[in-house]
């Protein structure tokens, strides 16, 4: 299905698929660098239609189809594009479904819009991960290099090397969501792979110990990667929705 194009007030150009159904609506919130034709992305859009469930899907931008140039953007510029993709592409209730940086996305959203989320979902969630994975990480002579230069290069165990800005850096630390109070006033349900080299358990685990949630779990599955995208993870992602939309 060839994409469409949503041109946001920022003046970005983000491309999106939307699939028509029953509420509440399920918006799947991508990982850096990934994009909406990843294998979680556009499975769950299959599963939705097979539900007659509303589903949407977008790229960020600097991300797969949209406009912009990834290395200009930041935490705050995505969280624009979802806010954006939501207000203008969605009605009614939502179900959140956030991998990685999306999971961090799906926390900012719901301090945006809590009125309108009603579940969550977050499949190896990364929050604050520019400041407590790299600016944490970073040696004496990267944090000079960022700071002399705006930018550094990491390697990756997922893509190829990415260049970290500095306002990357400065920005993320304006959003970030396990410093404050946390609330999250509907059921969440994360999942988190054992094996997974990006995202540590222990991120899991200080989110669930972090937010204000009545009905939050935490699935740990053994030696699930990163992409959590097998046949078993991608059923655990469906019995997850189905949770918090309280199907059993």
């Amino acid at each position: 299905m060839a994409a469409e194009i949503l041109e946001t007030s920022q003046g970005r150009r983000l491309a999106y698929n939307k699939s028509e159904g029953r509420g509440p609506t399920v918006v799947f919130l991508g990982g850096l660098k990934s994009d909406m034709e990843g294998t979680k992305a556009v499975h769950l859009e299959a599963w939705c239609r097979q539900r007659g469930q509303s589903y949407l899907r977008f790229d960020y931008s600097g991300h797969g189809e949209s406009s912009g140039n990834f290395e200009e953007g930041c935490i705050g510029d995505w969280h624009e594009d979802t806010i954006a993709a939501v207000t203008q592409l969605t009605d009614g209730p939502l179900l959140i479904v956030g991998s990685s940086m999306g999971g961090w996305q799906a926390l900012l959203l719901a301090r945006a819009l809590p009125e309108r989320i009603v579940g969550m979902v977050t499949v190896a969630a990364a929050p604050d991960f520019t400041e407590d994975g790299w600016w944490a990480g970073f040696s004496d002579d990267q944090k000079e290099a960022l700071n002399a230069t705006g930018r550094v290069e990491l390697p990756s165990d997922y893509m190829e090397p990415y260049v970290v800005t500095r306002r990357m850096i400065e920005d993320g630390r304006k959003r970030l969501v396990l410093r404050a109070p946390l609330s999250l006033p509907f059921p969440v349900r994360c999942l988190q792979g054992t094996a997974d080299t990006a995202v540590s358990t222990e991120t899991a685990l200080r989110l669930l110990d972090h937010a204000g949630c009545d009905d939050m779990r935490l699935l740990l599955v053994k030696d699930a990667d990163h992409r959590f995208s097998d046949g078993l993870c991608l059923g655990l992602m469906e019995d997850a929705i189905r949770s918090v939309m309280g199907e059993g």
